[in-house]
């Protein structure tokens, strides 16, 4: 078992870049996702060259803070302040995206990763805030923006789920694996096997898990609503690894 732990969320705020940089100290983060619009960006790109050893990403972000872009197909996703106006996107019944809005998303997107790589960050992946990126209409977006870049590795929807596995959670789980098949098929992703957020992996962990294959797990160390599992990313968890798995970055993603 390859084991990659990422931090989403970077740039967001001092607090998040501290307790991200903080776990990649202790050895227990891998890699870290960059907000390009995050309030504390620039504190962030001014760390990130001390930890060689993690892989740094681009966390897709149409949710949160003001856009990079000026492209009037975002106008429908911001606020009176002119930010992103938070997750009711991700609702289609609420804002369906329709194809000036998705145009709006790719320039965004854009804007994002060229100001990451104009800033010098060795882009190793992409996932999104609030998983927008996993939205069955943003699956064009998505190809055209790895296209345009070269950046081939993508996060997958989860599909290492909590137990027990109900019915609601199989159902769940087979619309997760057509989302994966089309990510790596039509789009032409480099994935993980699996994708599970930390506190999931760590229940499963201590019910006896042991799979194989290279497994992101997310976190979000610095959120407050994210405290408890920010603690257990702390504790003891990699005792309970087999002897053989190990942790790695994006970069070692093969």
């Amino acid at each position: 078992m390859k084991i990659i732990v990422n931090c989403d969320d970077l740039g967001a705020s001092t607090p998040v870049n501290d307790s991200i940089f903080d776990l990649m100290q202790q050895g227990r983060v891998t890699s870290a996702t960059l907000m390009m619009n995050g309030a504390a960006l620039e504190d962030a790109l001014g760390r990130i060259g001390t930890f060689r050893q993690c892989s740094f990403g681009v966390h897709l972000n149409v949710t949160e803070f003001a856009p990079l872009s000026t492209h009037p197909g975002l106008l429908p996703l911001l606020n009176a302040q002119g930010e992103f106006a938070g997750n009711a996107q991700r609702r289609p019944r609420e804002i369906p995206l329709n194809a000036s809005i998705r145009e709006g998303v790719y320039a965004e997107w854009c804007a994002q990763i060229e100001r990451a790589l104009a800033l010098g960050v060795p882009v190793s992946h992409l996932d999104s805030h609030h998983h927008v990126h996993t939205r069955p209409s943003l699956l064009g977006i998505l190809k055209r923006v790895q296209e345009r870049y070269g950046i081939r590795r993508v996060r997958l929807r989860a599909n290492l789920l909590s137990l027990p596995i109900s019915t609601r959670k199989r159902i769940s789980l087979l619309r997760q694996v057509a989302w994966n098949a089309a990510l790596r098929g039509f789009a032409g992703a480099e994935t993980c096997d699996a994708f599970a957020a930390f506190s999931v992996f760590h229940a499963r962990l201590l019910a006896g898990f042991d799979g194989r294959g290279a497994i992101e797990l997310m976190c979000h160390p610095g959120r407050e609503q994210y405290a408890a599992e920010t603690e257990l990313l702390r504790g003891p968890w990699k005792d309970r690894l087999a002897p053989d798995a190990r942790l790695i970055g994006y970069n070692e993603l093969s």
